[in-house]
């Protein structure tokens, strides 16, 4: 049904529909667990988007795909909406497998980057949508509408035309559109990237306000490392159609498991390890002390050193490692100065906090320490 073909919600039933179900807040679906096997997709003879993937979401779980273009993580969400059929494994939802369920059999809904509203109909006919396809009765779709809208924190504005209202205005109506028939997984297609970064950081605050309160299951789409970080209970990491890492945003920022990890997550402090035995490395930085813990039986991989770790200047802390550079460029960041330097011919960013910190000048020499604790290896 196109929006030029839908009429107001006026209380006629339309035909087809299913017969009205009386749906009480008080008996709100439970969230559902995901478990996805062994799953594959193809498009074309030579283009892989899923390959093989193996992926447990817990019930009541935020949880979110991250990757860059092409990774495969809209492929996946489309295939948990049933708008898409994997070309081999399984995928349950709770204690159903509906790998073979039509879409509008699944207890699933989606906000998609698009909102796909009517744009024509008021914010109430667009939030009655669903329960009127459903078959609700009229007087239900208003007490429900009513509800949501005051969720939502939608205001006086259920009357208004959905293309008169901003863009924040419009993913709120999308949200509440979608959670309004009490579904068992709300899916959400990088709903917040059309958005300025003002009115973007405040909806990632409300969506995962609205998420706890719910206690829905909430699988995400991102490419923003910031974002996932902000909102998730877990993140995977995906690449060419293979998830690389699923963790907490702590994990998988402090300890990604490979070189494509940590620069996806923004870290620029990878140094080619030469050489290593026991508890220290070689790098172009030099010789540096390991953590115990950091051992490993291969020689080879990638040191990682997160920049905000770095101390500069002042006396160097026992047992801590003792490097010099020379401050090459100082960029201002507000709460936090950002630095780069070189050291030992090679590049080594650092990040201050602009709070009552001595401010290194361009040329200065500086000397440079970290915790042996706070160098992590990372496989290639």
């Amino acid at each position: 049904m196109t929006p030029s073909t839908m009429a107001p919600d006026t209380g006629t039933r339309e035909p087809g529909t299913a017969q009205a179900r009386d749906i009480d807040r008080r008996d709100v679906r439970q969230a559902s667990s995901i478990d996805l096997r062994g799953l594959h997709k193809r498009f074309g003879k030579t283009t892989i988007a899923l390959d093989g993937v193996d992926l447990t979401i817990e019930a009541g779980e935020f949880f979110t795909l991250l990757g860059p273009s092409g990774c495969g993580k809209t492929t996946l969400l489309r295939i948990l909406a049933g708008l898409e059929e994997p070309d081999a494994g399984s995928l349950r939802i709770g204690d159903r497998d509906i790998t073979d369920t039509p879409p509008h059999k699944r207890s699933v809904n989606t906000v998609f980057q698009s909102y796909a509203l009517f744009p024509h109909l008021s914010v109430r006919d667009n939030l009655a949508f669903g329960l009127r396809m459903q078959g609700i009765p009229l007087e239900q779709r208003k007490a429900k509408v009513a509800e949501i809208a005051d969720f939502i924190q939608l205001g006086d504005l259920v009357e208004r035309r959905v293309d008169r209202l901003s863009g924040g205005q419009r993913q709120r109506i999308a949200l509440a559109r979608a959670l309004i028939c009490e579904p068992n997984v709300l899916l959400l297609d990088e709903p917040l990237s059309a958005l300025d970064a003002g009115l973007r950081g405040q909806l990632q605050v409300e969506l995962q306000r609205i998420q706890k309160r719910l206690g829905m299951t909430f699988v995400f789409v991102t490419h923003d490392q910031d974002e996932a970080m902000v909102m998730s209970d877990r993140i995977a990491v995906l690449d060419s159609g293979i998830i690389q890492q699923v963790g907490t945003p702590s994990e998988v920022y402090e300890h990604p498991v490979n070189a494509f990890v940590a620069r996806f997550m923004g870290h620029d402090n990878l140094f080619a390890i030469q050489r290593s035995a026991d508890n220290w490395v070689d790098t172009d930085l030099g010789r540096l002390q390991l953590d115990p813990a950091q051992q490993r039986s291969e020689q080879q991989g990638w040191l990682l050193i997160r920049p905000e770790t770095l101390e500069l200047g002042g006396d160097v802390p026992a047992g801590y490692n003792r490097l010099e550079g020379i401050v090459k460029e100082r960029l201002y960041r507000g709460s936090r100065i950002e630095y780069r330097l070189e050291v030992n011919g090679v590049t080594l960013m650092a990040v201050a906090s602009n709070l009552g910190q001595r401010l290194h000048a361009v040329d200065d020499r500086v000397t440079i320490s970290v915790c042996p604790e706070d160098l992590v290896r990372v496989a290639a």
